[in-house]
């Protein structure tokens, strides 16, 4: 079972969107997506594209490959450690 990802790993995923593509949330929704981070990319995705005012029409590529990229490291975090 993959463990959800903490406050941190979903801090940097949104650090790196809005230093790199320049998807910088509203406070409310930065802080809603830390506490609560939809657990599918797409839907992660579209939840950033909704926070920033965008329509579905938008291209998402960039938005998502960063998603998946992190929460495929979130997965690797899950990995049990040898002792």
């Amino acid at each position: 079972m993959t463990r959800p990802p903490s406050q941190d790993d979903v801090q940097r995923l949104l650090y790196e969107l809005c230093v790199d593509l320049g998807f910088c949330l509203p406070p409310e929704e930065h802080r809603r997506l830390r506490e609560a981070p939809p657990a599918d990319a797409d839907i992660f995705t579209d939840a950033v594209f909704e926070a920033e005012g965008m329509g579905p029409g938008e291209d998402r590529r960039q938005v998502r490959d960063v998603v998946v990229r992190h929460m495929r490291g979130w997965a690797m975090l899950d990995r049990p450690e040898d002792d």
